[in-house]
């Protein structure tokens, strides 16, 4: 095969092919160092990059295992750049803050460790928002990414840098983090999938907040649904490391995902009742998935939320400053550090110097009052689906949005509202793409499922893949 040809295969192929050594992991490893070198100098989604001979002696190393029937696991030789919030050990995690840029961890992450447990080669990392804040990939250490379809828009965030090198191949499966949309936004924006798994499916260590940090989550993306949820198996699973990890088998991700759709009750949450403004173009693209979800015989309703909006945005500002402000306040109370950090940074930190213990056990509150709403929602519908973005990849150099459909944005994560409602409920949701607007710009839209229903979500998600023929489109740039 060639380079192009190896490189356009699936993850589950790619796999495949190596455990029966009909392509060699030297042979996957060159083809992927090709493309980076190609493609990253205008993309900019791969950073740290570590070197070329030192990868490739790994990847032999691999080839001489399954020469001894030693095989490592499903992702036995796959180059893997993780994001740049989890820890590399022997490589460095600079979060895309100056603050840490030679900062070298002596452990990995637990998505890092099991991927290294399944035969991954770490390669690099993949590009973020300073310390993930925010939907636009952009840092004072690394500079911007370049979205995959168009390299003057930006790529999401905060999972950019991961989407844009699976999309365009770099990559034959990335890891990301959803607290705001970071797998769902980047991942619309790049025609991959997305998957924010249910709360306490991936456990997430190393981490001083094990207890408190109850709205990020770390998880998967891919090309397919398919190898969407093979990552998944790798990375999921109880750790007692991480106390709030859930117990279930992860195996089960790794089993046929065909199921027979027709009667699924799907509820159109769409602009939360004239809550939400849109850019023109991005609901009616939404409006394309649901016909998708018709055709493999689900039953689609609008419905009103029912929950006021407002409620939701009040708890996350104060649940999100004051997890940001906890992790930050040590460099904000340093004036030399505070001033190199970005100024969202900053204002979270600021926000939470301002939220009382009160403040956060209000919150609490009403997150148990929407979670439980959430809760009668799905005894009415199978799942709900949302817009994924609210506007279409906007210019590279923007850092974000001031204004959506009219309305004036009043934080710098106000025009990425629609993600926080799954967030807040901790239920799974998956990004799926729904097509591309008349520049050729991609949009997602989310599929949520109830709390730990991960397994039924990719289900759905598989046979809406069938009958959506976007979503195998690749970027221009790796075409043919």
């Amino acid at each position: 095969m060639t380079p192009s040809e190896i490189l356009a295969l699936d993850a589950c192929a790619l796999s495949s092919a190596i455990r029966t050594r009909a392509l060699s992991c030297r042979e996957l490893m060159q083809a992927t160092l090709e493309r980076i070198e190609r493609l990253n100098p205008e993309w900019n989604a791969v950073v740290s990059l570590q070197p070329a001979e030192d990868l490739l002696a790994q990847a032999d190393a691999r080839d001489a295992q399954l020469a001894r029937g030693q095989w490592l696991g499903w992702m036995h030789g796959f180059p893997q750049a993780v994001k740049d919030l989890a820890f590399t050990k022997g490589i460095r995690t600079t979060m895309g803050s100056p603050l840490l840029q030679d900062f070298v961890p002596q452990e990995d992450s637990i998505v890092v460790e099991r991927a290294r447990r399944a035969g991954a080669i770490i390669i690099g990392k993949t590009n973020v928002p300073e310390f993930g804040l925010g939907s636009q990939t952009y840092n004072a250490v690394f500079g911007a990414t370049a979205n995959a379809w168009d390299p003057t828009k930006c790529a999401g965030g905060s999972s950019g840098g991961a989407a844009v090198a699976l999309a365009l191949r770099m990559l034959p499966v990335a890891d990301g983090s959803d607290m705001g949309g970071s797998l769902r936004n980047p991942a619309a924006y790049n025609n991959v999938f997305g998957l924010r798994p249910s709360a306490g499916r991936v456990p997430k260590f190393p981490a001083v907040e094990s207890f408190i940090e109850q709205l990020g989550t770390e998880g998967p993306m891919a090309r397919t649904v398919t190898d969407l949820a093979m990552l998944l198996s790798v990375q999921a699973g109880h750790d007692p490391r991480a106390p709030l990890s859930l117990a279930e088998d992860p195996s089960v991700f790794a089993q046929p995902l065909a199921r027979d759709c027709r009667g699924l009750r799907v509820g159109w949450l769409g602009d939360l009742d004239g809550h939400l403004p849109f850019e023109d173009g991005v609901l009616a693209l939404c409006g394309q998935g649901l016909r998708a979800l018709e055709a493999v015989g689900c039953a689609v309703d609008e419905t009103p939320l029912g929950f006021a909006p407002e409620r939701l945005w009040a708890m996350w500002l104060t649940l999100r400053s004051c997890l940001v402000s906890g992790a930050q306040q040590a460099n904000h109370a340093d004036p030399a550090r505070r001033a190199r950090m970005k100024p969202e940074a900053v204002w979270e930190v600021e926000n939470g110097l301002r939220t009382s213990a009160l403040d956060v056990y209000r919150a609490s509150v009403e997150r148990t009052a929407w979670y439980r709403h959430v809760l009668g929602l799905f005894e009415r519908f199978d799942f709900l689906a949302l817009p994924a973005a609210q506007v279409f990849p906007f210019d590279l150099s923007t850092p974000w949005p001031r204004e959506v459909g009219g309305r004036t944005m009043d934080t710098y994560h106000r025009w990425m509202e629609v993600v926080i409602g799954p967030t807040l409920a901790g239920v799974p949701a998956i990004s799926v793409p729904v097509g591309f607007d008349a520049r050729g710009l991609p949009m997602g839209m989310q599929l949520i499922g109830p709390p730990r229903g991960d397994l039924a979500l990719l289900q759905l998600a598989h046979a809406y893949e069938q009958a959506a023929p976007w979503v195998g489109e690749a970027p221009g740039a790796v075409r043919g």
